[in-house]
C-alpha cells in the first residue's frame, strides 16, 4: 500500500491508501475517491513531505519508547471516529442516500444498512458508498 497526501477542490488535506499510482488514478477517474470532509470527488494528489532516518537516527529512536497502535487499537479507533461524525439513520440509509444524491436533503455524512437490492439501486443512481465491516469490540 502506497499513502498518498490528497487535497479536493475545497482545500481539504486528507491521506488515501491505494496500491499504486494507477489504481488512484483509475479511481479518481471513476469518481471513487471523495473527499471525507464535503464528499467532493474533485481529488488531486499534493506533494507529502519526505522522512529519512540514519543510523544515528535509529540509535537514538531505540532508547524512545514507541508510539505504534496496534492494528486493531487503529480499527477501533476508526469506527469510533465513524461513530461520532456519522449519522446513524439505521436502516434508511438508501432512501436517505438518494435523497442527498438527488439534492433533496441536505449533504451529510450519514451510516446505516441497506439490503442488496438497495445497494443496486444505490449503485445505479450513482450513489457513492463504501461499505465496512462492523467488528465487536469486548470492554
Amino acid at each position: 500500500m502506497i499513502i498518498y497526501d490528497l487535497k479536493c477542490e475545497k482545500n481539504h488535506k486528507f491521506e488515501g491508501w491505494f496500491k499504486d499510482i494507477t489504481s488512484f488514478e483509475k479511481q479518481r477517474a471513476n469518481n471513487l475517491v471523495t473527499c471525507p470532509i464535503c464528499g467532493t470527488s474533485k481529488i488531486e494528489m499534493i506533494p507529502s513531505s519526505i522522512t529519512t532516518i540514519s543510523g544515528r537516527d535509529i540509535e537514538r529512536s531505540d532508547s524512545k519508547k514507541s508510539k505504534e497502535i496496534s492494528p486493531l487499537m487503529a480499527l477501533k479507533l476508526f469506527h469510533e471516529y465513524i461513530d461520532r461524525e456519522f449519522d446513524d439513520v439505521g436502516n434508511k440509509f438508501a432512501e436517505i442516500a438518494l435523497s442527498i444524491h438527488r439534492g433533496e436533503a441536505e449533504k451529510r455524512n450519514i451510516r446505516g444498512t441497506t439490503t442488496k437490492g438497495e445497494e443496486e439501486t444505490l449503485r445505479e443512481e450513482g450513489v457513492h458508498f463504501i461499505k465496512l465491516p462492523v467488528p465487536k469490540f469486548d470492554s
